[in-house]
């Protein structure tokens, strides 16, 4: 099982951000990496179950279920169901926390995930850079950062 932690804090108020990140449909608006986003079914975005189906730049589809949310916590977990990606038992968290000095927020984004052994390496740093990271650093630029 391969993990994977990436943190970033977030020059704007963490409300601010849950606003923008709550939608689980939205990426679009903010994630650099994925082109356009449904969510199946027509159920909305924030019931626990609901399934986004979504692609990336290079047009590979992925499909992820939603398994909880918490707006008090402000965050929420999924899991990857289907995708042409080299990731198996993938489920991730993302969280946020506001930052008490100042009006900041710390993001925290993690997943656990298994592989074709000897790809461990290669999936976590696309994860950690190509995923992650660039969320986060997408987020930034949408809030104004």
């Amino acid at each position: 099982m391969s993990k994977v932690f990436v943190s970033s804090v977030i020059e704007a108020k963490a409300d601010e951000v849950w606003a923008v990140v709550r939608d689980f449909n939205d990426m679009p608006s903010w994630h650099p990496l994925v082109a356009r986003s449904t969510i199946e079914g027509g159920r909305p975005s924030d019931a626990i179950g609901c399934i986004r189906s979504y692609h990336i730049a290079d047009d590979t589809r992925i499909r992820e279920q939603l398994l909880s949310l918490s707006d008090y916590d402000y965050s929420f977990s999924y899991a990857i169901i289907e995708s042409g990606l080299d990731l198996n038992n993938f489920v991730a968290k993302l969280k946020f926390t506001p930052v008490t000095d100042g009006n900041r927020t710390f993001g925290e984004w993690n997943a656990e995930f298994e592989t074709t052994p000897g790809k461990e390496q290669e999936m976590a740093s696309f994860i950690s850079r190509d995923v992650f990271q660039a969320g986060f650093d997408g987020l930034k630029k949408h809030l104004g950062g």
